[in-house]
């Protein structure tokens, strides 16, 4: 009986004891930081808050200063939309997630967003534009040659967006999100899926700030590579 009792006793213990090891451990696991695998991705800030010293200029005008047209300062970058033209990322790129909030800060007007820019520079540079003017944004316009199987009316550089606009008042950020992946382009509007390119022309260069007509601001412009 009193074996019987020990037995039971020490039967205890080690349980008790290996409960305790395991929690242990697994308290030690969770303090430790997530390890990095090959598929985690950087972000690129394309625009480091600062200045613009990553970033071509290109003015239709090239009698301006392009100094008084592109202006950081306090993590925004100031387009005064005059003259046409825009600014461009000295890197190019392909298969990303662009990252990209604009706002109007006093007049709702025109610009865009250009990805896959192609050399050489051009007042309308060959490349798929995901369009900002007021009321319109989440538009396609591909210009210069470029092209996508949307595109079924080829009399127009225009493939409209698909669903009602998303855009916030004058001077309230809207966020776009371009999510470019090998040969197509979806364009997010704060959070709404307002197009999609197939079969593109092109799928690879660099990407474009516009200026186009009246002033306006853009932050937080940065990318992530996709996933392979």
């Amino acid at each position: 009986m009193i074996k019987s009792i020990r037995t039971r006793f020490s039967a205890i213990l080690i349980v008790a004891f290996l409960m305790t090891s395991l929690m242990m451990h697994a308290q030690k696991n969770e303090n430790k930081p997530a390890k990095r695998t090959k598929n985690n991705t950087e972000t690129v800030r394309l625009f480091n808050g600062k200045d613009l010293s990553n970033w071509v200029f290109f003015l239709k005008d090239n009698t301006v200063d392009p100094a008084t047209v592109f202006k950081a300062q306090n993590g925004i970058i100031h387009i005064t939309g005059n003259p046409f033209g825009y600014m461009r990322t000295k890197g190019t790129y392909a298969n990303y997630r662009l990252h990209v909030e604009w706002r109007w800060p006093d007049e709702a007007t025109n610009s865009g967003v250009f990805v896959h820019c192609q050399t050489p520079d051009a007042i309308w540079i060959k490349c798929i534009e995901c369009q900002l003017q007021a009321g319109n944004a989440g538009d396609f316009v591909c210009m210069n040659g470029a092209d996508m199987d949307e595109r079924t009316d080829k009399s127009s550089v225009l493939v409209r967006k698909k669903g009602p606009t998303s855009e916030m008042p004058v001077g309230e950020w809207n966020v776009m999100e371009v999510v470019c992946s090998g040969n197509t382009i979806e364009v997010y509007v704060n959070g709404n899926l307002l197009n999609k390119g197939t079969n593109t022309s092109v799928s690879t260069g660099s990407i474009s700030l516009q200026s186009e007509g009246k002033d306006i601001e853009f932050r937080n412009v940065f990318l992530t590579a996709l996933k392979k």
